[in-house]
């Protein structure tokens, strides 16, 4: 099985390796720390609403793409504790049973 691509990994792998900028660059043009770029690569840092808007309008694409992105990826770290997180929960028929 191969491993959930990141978003930190689709921002360096597919724009700033291909297009030649540095993370230096990235953060500068964004008026962010080349910090918060690095800690989004490295995966420590999730790409927040404000900083979609940021990359898709230096890309020169929505905003939303990278917002999904993000989503796509929490929702799949969060099925991984689908059945925890969910345990304590009653369903509707369950209630209206009740």
């Amino acid at each position: 099985m191969m491993k959930p691509v990141k978003p930190g990994e689709i921002l360096l792998e597919e724009y700033l390796i291909p297009l030649g900028i540095s993370q230096n660059a990235l953060g500068r043009a964004l008026g962010v720390s080349p910090r918060a770029i690095n800690e989004i690569v490295l995966g420590r840092r999730s790409i927040t609403p404000e900083m979609s808007m940021k990359l898709g309008k230096f890309f020169e694409q929505t905003s939303e793409f990278w917002f999904r992105v993000q989503s796509n990826c929490d929702f799949r770290d969060l099925r991984k504790r689908e059945r925890a997180l969910t345990a304590k929960v009653r369903p509707l028929a369950l209630l209206k049973a009740a």
